[in-house]
């Protein structure tokens, strides 16, 4: 069917953002796709632009709709806390700043079907959502059911499947489940997620801090140390490699994560890693060890680090060992983060 003009919009005189820079030129939209970008004032461009919407950038940048593939949006922690962006709410701002796809998660905890957690997503951000959206499934209960159930939902679209190796008794697989899973992955052909920080022995560390009254926030960070994530991921790429299945670590942190993706990446393994802004730009010292609502706010996992890390991320996303730069977006009010205030175990801080 023929395009009308009434479908068509003109954006001139921008300066067009691609992967070789910003350059002068004019953007013809058809539908919903970019139909060609074309020198400013062309034939082309005058063509195209009679009868249709022409938008005048003059002075500004025009830049590609950002993808942001891992947000969480209304998610509940507890009864007392869920993320306070709504599907409507957050993919609005997201619009407003020039994300016009975001990633969400279908979240299976232990116990629960597959398909009630994802019919129950949708069923969320059903016409509520300003901007284009898809879903990963995290998954918490790696049995024999769900493995099956991850053939229909690829057949359905849902092709990443995100797995925990902290948060036990809620979203934590041990290296058996880990290795089924990313073999049912292999076989599918989709994308394996790994939230790599080492659970069993962060929790460990994290009462014994409790033990001996070290509640404050920075202990959030003191007790999921560094190492702890590296460790986590070298783990995780070691079986993905084991299963030949695709690996993507979520939310890399750390200098010690980063090694390890170095380290499988040279060994030829398909693993990829992406980091957050968060981990790009704030630190332990100068956000996280702060005393009251300042030090609480800023409870993430995993942690902030210390700044000297924020150079060798970059370097990372430089030479292209960190694929990936996401938000990782769970954000939460002041009067959940103060649930904390006592024992920093309680403050909400995103199952990242």
């Amino acid at each position: 069917m023929a395009m009308s003009s009434t479908d068509v919009v003109v954006i001139r005189g921008g300066q067009v953002v691609s992967t070789s820079g910003a350059t002068a030129a004019d953007v013809i939209v058809e539908g919903e796709r970019i139909a060609a970008v074309v020198a400013p004032g062309s034939a082309a461009s005058t063509a195209a632009a009679e009868g249709a919407r022409v938008v005048d950038a003059d002075g500004c940048y025009v830049v590609p709709g950002g993808v942001d593939v891992h947000v969480h949006l209304q998610l509940p922690m507890s009864p007392e806390a869920t993320s306070s962006d709504t599907f409507a709410t957050g993919t609005t701002a997201a619009a407003w700043g020039g994300t016009t796809t975001v990633i969400d998660f279908a979240g299976q905890m232990k116990g629960m079907h597959v398909r009630d957690a994802v019919e129950q997503r949708l069923a969320e951000a059903e016409g509520q959502c300003a901007i284009d959206y898809g879903l990963h499934l995290s998954m918490g209960g790696v049995d024999e059911a769900a493995l099956k159930e991850m053939g229909t939902l690829v057949d359905e679209g849902i092709t990443s499947f995100k797995f925990f190796m902290a948060y036990p008794g809620v979203y934590y697989s041990d290296d058996g489940q880990l290795l089924q899973a990313f073999q049912r992955c292999a076989d599918l052909g989709s994308m394996a997620m790994i939230h790599a920080e080492n659970g069993i022995a962060i929790d460990v560390l994290r009462d014994q801090a409790a033990s001996r009254g070290d509640t404050g926030s920075v202990w959030h960070g003191r007790t999921r140390p560094s190492r702890l994530e590296g460790e986590a991921v070298h783990r995780a790429a070691a079986l993905a490699e084991v299963a030949g299945a695709p690996l993507y670590i979520v939310h890399l942190s750390s200098s010690d994560a980063l090694e390890q993706v170095t380290w499988a990446r040279q060994r030829g393994l398909n693993v990829f890693a992406e980091t957050c802004p968060q981990y790009l730009y704030l630190s332990i010292d100068e956000h996280l060890d702060q005393p009251g609502l300042d030090g609480l706010r800023h409870i993430c996992s995993p942690p902030l680090r210390p700044s000297t890390t924020h150079d060798t991320l970059w370097q990372g996303l430089r030479r292209d060992e960190l694929a990936v730069v996401s938000t990782d977006h769970c954000p939460f009010c002041d009067t959940e983060k103060l649930l904390g205030t006592d024992d920093f175990r309680v403050a909400p801080n995103g199952l990242g």
